[in-house]
């Protein structure tokens, strides 16, 4: 990306912090983790994908929250307890026969993005897994509590997640 592209990107996302990233990366024609390293820097960690299956443990413990997969054809939302994993025959594998289960290619994840930012009036804070070639795989929101505020338990664990992997930086 030119650097006068970039500037204009970072511009575009310092006024609009909440645009939807998917979006912004099709119309601007970069990829979605361009976007969201394209955030201001107080809104935005970035860590290693080799950090995938710690991290998928550590949100198996948080309770519910709202897992999301972005396609060009389709938004799904799950909400509820992301379950443990663990890896074999090549897959992250979530372990549970009903509810959210199924096989994830965790080799694929380039970088693990903890992003607070507004979204539609409210705070929000996710986890972005990103894949190799800077798609997002899917991400994981924070829950809210009964008020619609985030729950915060789930954000100090967030954070703490955060701090962990984003220290150790990204590929």
């Amino acid at each position: 990306m030119l650097s006068t592209d970039l500037a204009d990107l970072r511009a575009y996302m310092a006024d609009n912090p909440g645009a939807v990233i998917e979006d912004v990366a099709r119309e601007r024609k970069v990829t979605p983790r361009a976007v969201i390293e394209a955030l201001p820097s107080s809104m935005v960690r970035v860590g290693g994908g080799e950090h995938f299956a710690a991290a998928m443990q550590d949100i198996a413990a948080w309770g519910e929250v709202t897992l999301i997969v972005h396609t060009d054809d389709a938004i799904f939302e799950f909400t509820g307890a992301v379950p443990a994993g663990e890896v074999g025959r090549g897959y992250f594998n979530l372990m549970q026969p009903k509810g959210l289960h199924g096989h994830l290619r965790h080799e694929r994840c380039a970088a693990l993005a903890f992003v607070e930012r507004p979204f539609m009036g409210k705070t929000s804070a996710f986890v972005a897994f990103v894949n190799a070639d800077g798609g997002i795989m899917f991400k994981v929101f924070v829950g809210r509590d009964e008020t619609r505020a985030l729950r915060a338990d789930q954000l100090v664990r967030f954070r703490q997640l955060a701090d962990r992997i984003a220290a150790q930086g990204a590929a």
